[in-house]
């Protein structure tokens, strides 16, 4: 008995030890994720930063009313809505790209060769949107090496004003791309690594060659990852970003690449109405949650397993 009961206690102060280890990221979460919910107030008076919410009028429902009867706003936030859904859309579209990448990358046998490789396609996630666009901006603004290579040569006489197309979703999602693919492929390398060696072994022994071990055991290896990581992105939807949307935005694809995030920024900041702001910003984090518990139910209901 007095075993049983060291062994209980010795488990007991185990996980207090886990528990305080993981305190000071539950305390971070609470500082910067619950508590800033306190701030859906605002969506309930006509703040007047001035005069600060003791001094401004509670107005009630009178910013939610207003999203579905003045015209004016419902036209934009349609467009703004186009936006953000071909945006998150073409991100999801091409989310197995990082697959693709950590697949080819797993067969180069050279270790310097991938280790190089790995790091030089990793390296832009740690870039800022403002270090991307200042290159960008060398490369392809109308004054530009690209421009001023392409009138050298001949091939046109006026420059070409590439960051201000309207084919706006398809270069931000390039760049997205670009930014994120060996950030990306890192967790399936690291799902390849889980897979039991094994298995290769032994399909090795039946005669598969590499692209059947590929398919057969390497892609099942790591289809759950890529499942969890895709219904967590569909559960964030509305949540596209804002760094990226705003550093490229301009006065010529403004209707094209404000995004739900850079339209709340422009309406609070930019347009000074904050509790309208908070208003749109309050009705896409609900959105969202049901967006996140309508996915993991799904799950739940499809793969036998939740993601939360």
């Amino acid at each position: 008995m007095s075993t049983r009961k060291a062994k209980s206690r010795t488990k007991r102060i185990q996980e207090f030890k886990l528990f305080l280890m993981v305190l000071p990221f539950i305390g971070f979460v609470f500082v910067f994720s619950y508590l800033p919910l306190y701030g859906w107030i605002y969506a309930f008076y006509d703040l007047r930063p001035a005069l600060g919410l003791a001094g401004s009028e509670f107005v009630g429902l009178r910013w939610f009313r207003m999203l579905y009867e003045n015209p004016a706003f419902r036209g934009q936030l349609w467009i703004v809505l186009q936006n953000t859904f071909a945006m998150s859309g073409l991100n999801i579209l091409f989310s197995w790209l990082p697959i693709l990448f950590a697949l080819l990358l797993q067969e180069v046998r050279a270790n310097s060769v991938k280790r190089g490789i790995q790091t030089l396609t990793t390296l832009p996630h740690y870039i800022s949107w403002i270090l991307v666009y200042s290159m960008a901006f060398a490369i392809f603004a109308g004054d530009g090496m690209l421009n001023n290579f392409l009138m050298n040569l001949g091939f046109t006489d006026a420059p070409i004003r590439f960051l201000e197309t309207q084919r706006v979703w398809s270069s931000m999602t390039l760049w997205t791309i670009w930014k994120g693919l060996g950030w990306g492929a890192i967790i399936y390398l690291a799902a390849i690594a889980g897979i039991d060696q094994d298995l290769y072994e032994a399909a090795r022994v039946d005669g598969a060659n590499r692209f059947r071990l590929i398919w057969h055991i390497t892609l099942p290896g790591i289809i759950p990852t890529y499942m969890v990581l895709l219904l967590l992105a569909v559960a964030n939807f509305l949540n596209t970003g804002f760094d990226q949307y705003f550093v490229f935005s301009n006065a010529f694809n403004l209707q094209r690449i404000q995004v739900l995030d850079l339209y709340v920024f422009n309406l609070g900041i930019h347009g000074g109405s904050f509790s309208f702001a908070t208003t749109i910003s309050m009705l896409r984090s609900i959105i969202s949650i049901i967006l996140l518990f309508s996915v993991n139910a799904f799950s739940k209901l499809v793969r036998g397993e939740s993601i939360i």
